[in-house]
């Protein structure tokens, strides 16, 4: 292991090194990459910029110090609880991504269950398709999952969800949309099952809080998922995925301030003071929570609409390439910027999905790979604007390459650890 140099170097050398390691990193700028970044245009940008470097210092560990991160705090929260029809008892924080988000819901649903119920074994009930966070936040905090199979659509099967909730429930979990093949659950029926139990009821909108709103004001038909559904205690929603705003960033929405006390920590018996946590950090970054303030200034509603409208077009022409060619098909019945890839079992030469991704990688274009099935993932976003007539024409040509060889490489790819 080479340790730091005992001089330092200039400023100019320093970013020429920084800037020659991206060299295999995938080029997002170009539309190519499905995915990790959401990339809202030049207007976006600057804004974003701009933001980063009046906080790129400063510290929301207390706002006393800087009141403008509380207010910018309370903003965004506002916003966000509004476009998901929250009234004014919605309450919530900001977090560093859907991660932490999904943490803060697990954490409060089980510290109101111990204090309202006396729930000491605590258990989530979901469906296979929810995010991989609830399974973390388990781990970390405790929990027992109780994961139940996805119907033939891959929606959540809330049967088999009602069938697993019992006394120690203390969460059940629905998505609008789920990642892998972005189907949307039946929020509805899922949050009338927690209420059946007096646990609470999150929506992981991580993927779809930036999208869904603006979906339905475009006139497409969206189930209802966000505070107007009785029962819905909390909602997650990342702004730096469809909202456009830098990592990482994400909203952690209660249906009332006393929901939300669960998820905070305070301590009064250290040395250095009150210790005060809103969520799981301490230190936060600035820039990230002035990014977020500053794009939504920026974009407004009409722009995030306006951005919405292209992206749903895409997908929808993305999908229909898909479907038209040859050994492929699409997974569920997915409406919005989500899409998963599977090879069609009932074609006469059937595809191997994680070759054919080889193969579009070869030719610049990233997917995520995920199963099972074997399937490649893409959240299209306002960054593949204008490139998806190219996307189809390789995609043509790859599956003509690849014909009916395959790879032994069969894993996936959402996270990676070094």
């Amino acid at each position: 292991m080479e340790p730091l140099a005992q001089q330092g170097r200039t400023v100019d050398d320093v970013i020429e090194d920084l800037t020659a390691k991206r060299h295999a990193d995938v080029s997002w700028a170009d539309g190519r990459t499905f995915g990790m970044v959401y990339d809202g245009g030049p207007g976006v940008h600057e804004v974003a910029e701009r933001a980063a470097r009046l906080y790129l210092h400063e510290n929301a560990l207390n706002t006393q110090a800087f009141p403008s991160l509380g207010e910018i705090q309370r903003e965004v929260v506002g916003w966000t609880a509004a476009m998901l029809h929250g009234d004014d008892d919605v309450a919530g924080f900001l977090t560093s991504g859907g991660t932490e988000s999904i943490l803060c819901a697990v954490l409060a649903a089980r510290e109101r269950a111990a204090a309202e119920r006396g729930v000491t074994e605590p258990e989530i009930v979901l469906a296979e398709s929810a995010h991989a966070a609830f399974h973390k936040a388990a781990h970390d905090f405790g929990l027992t999952v109780r994961s139940t199979r996805v119907r033939d659509d891959f929606t959540a099967d809330v049967d088999a969800m009602s069938a697993a909730v019992g006394p120690n429930t203390v969460l059940v979990v629905g998505s609008a949309p789920q990642y892998p093949q972005g189907v949307q659950d039946d929020i509805e029926a899922i949050a009338e099952l927690a209420r059946s139990v007096d646990a609470n009821c999150h929506v992981d909108a991580c993927m779809g809080g930036f999208v869904l709103p603006f979906a339905e004001r475009l006139g497409r038909d969206v189930v209802p998922w966000d505070f107007r559904v009785e029962g819905v205690t909390t909602i997650s929603a990342d702004v730096h995925k469809l909202g456009y705003a830098p990592k990482g960033v994400s909203v952690i929405l209660h249906r009332t301030k006393e929901s939300r006390r669960y998820q905070t920590f305070v301590f009064d018996g250290w040395l250095g003071g009150l210790y005060a946590s809103p969520n799981l950090q301490g230190t936060r970054s600035g820039v990230p929570m002035a990014c977020a303030w500053a794009v939504m200034q920026h974009l407004g509603v009409d722009g995030y609409v306006e951005l919405t409208r292209q992206t749903l077009i895409d997908a929808d022409r993305m999908r229909a390439g898909i479907m038209a060619t040859p050994g492929l098909r699409v997974l569920g019945d997915s409406r919005f910027h989500l899409v998963a890839i599977a090879a069609d079992p009932a074609a006469e030469t059937p595809v191997d999905v994680f070759a054919l991704g080889d193969a579009l990688a070869a030719k610049g274009w990233f997917h995520d790979r995920q199963g099972p099935p074997d399937n490649l993932h893409a959240t299209v976003s306002n960054t593949n604007a204008g490139v998806i007539d190219d996307y189809l024409a390789d995609l043509a040509g790859c599956v003509a390459e690849v014909g009916a060889s395959a790879t032994d490489d069969r894993s996936t790819s959402y996270a990676t650890l070094e």
